[in-house]
């Protein structure tokens, strides 16, 4: 990844992450552990844009949470900002979290309906402590410009529902630009909206990413839009990275069999191809509680290679500089035993 922060270093670092959450048998026996991260590391740096893509279920909010600081790590760390999520609490743990913006999947859900729109800006500020009314006026001012609802005086004393959809977004991004973040975390920004409204949305998103030289991590399962907003990809499938790569590279050569069958399962608008059988994995995302030994994909793969795959986990394989997948067709490449970056 190119782009530093002012240190050399990146802006966020996950190491070695793992987030199990206990089970408890008639609410008080132990009964095992839900794995849902379990050993995922990357770097993302200032002014990049990271998608991390997967099915319901392999880990992506869990992931999502913990970076936000909602969740605390099993194992492992993430160093945002030269702050350590394992290290703060109280006033630290706060203003970790007001450096980290976060984009809600459902505006509707997001925004308090009892609370006018200038009240839902003003909160994070207050929460974090500025105190001066026409500070937090003025940043109000300039972020609902910046995510184009105009005029502002019209805007301020609405309530959610009188808005529509998109424009409910838009507060929700506002919101999340408000306490001039370093880090924006988006969940499923546009799987609500209409598809008219999507790539503005999306459009809008990067805009502010350029405009302020913020990090993205953008958290999707749809792969056809990710070719809108992100540099780097990495794919993740029962609590793992399993693939990751430069977006432009990941998309024309997929190389992991789950990678592939996430962009045969994307929607595609060519008319040509409605007939044409795809080959999508059967069976379903294995259980967190007890997941296969080796490759967790194994069980679905058509490729799986017996007394291999469901025996070791596989390694990260360098195909080339920038793309690392964890699979055994892969053996004899290089090894990467860095942290994925």
């Amino acid at each position: 990844m190119s782009k530093t922060n002012g240190s050399g270093n990146p802006l966020l670092q996950i190491q070695d992450l793992h987030v199990w959450y206990e089970l408890k048998r008639f609410g008080f026996g132990h009964a095992g552990y839900v794995r849902a991260v379990d050993g995922v590391s990357f770097n993302l740096s200032q002014g990049e844009a990271m998608a991390c893509v997967g099915e319901s279920g392999c880990g992506k909010s869990s992931l999502m949470k913990t970076i936000l600081g909602l969740n605390r790590p099993t194992k492992g760390d993430v160093i945002f900002d030269h702050t350590a999520l394992t290290e703060t609490k109280g006033q630290e743990l706060r203003l970790y979290r007001s450096k980290i913006g976060y984009i809600q999947q459902d505006p509707f859900g997001a925004l308090p309906p009892f609370m006018t729109i200038q009240r839902i800006l003003e909160e994070p500020m207050v929460i974090n402590g500025i105190k001066d009314k026409e500070e937090r006026l003025r940043r109000i001012r300039k972020t609902l410009e910046e995510v184009k609802l105009t005029p502002v005086d019209e805007v301020l004393p609405k309530y959610p529902h009188m808005l529509s959809g998109g424009q409910q977004q838009r507060i929700v991004i506002a919101r999340a630009m408000v306490m001039e973040p370093k880090l924006l975390v988006a969940d499923e920004p546009v799987s609500m909206l209409d598809a008219s409204v999507r790539v503005e949305i999306l459009r809008l998103l990067r805009n502010l990413q350029e405009k302020h030289d913020l990090a993205v991590i953008y958290i999707t399962h749809d792969l056809s839009t990710v070719r809108y907003f992100s540099e780097y990809i990495f794919v993740m499938y029962a609590g793992e990275i399993i693939e990751i790569a430069k977006m432009e590279d990941l998309l024309a050569d997929p190389k992991h069999p789950y990678t592939l069958a996430l962009l045969e399962a994307s929607s595609d608008p060519d008319a040509d191809n409605a007939l044409v059988m795809r080959e999508i994995p059967q069976g379903e995302p294995p259980s967190l509680v007890n997941p296969p030994t080796g490759c967790r994909f194994n069980p679905r793969c058509a490729q799986m290679i017996d007394g291999v795959c469901n025996v070791k986990r596989p390694p990260n394989y360098i195909i080339s500089p920038g793309h690392k997948v964890a699979c055994w067709l892969y053996e004899g490449h290089e090894i990467d035993e860095r942290p994925a970056s």
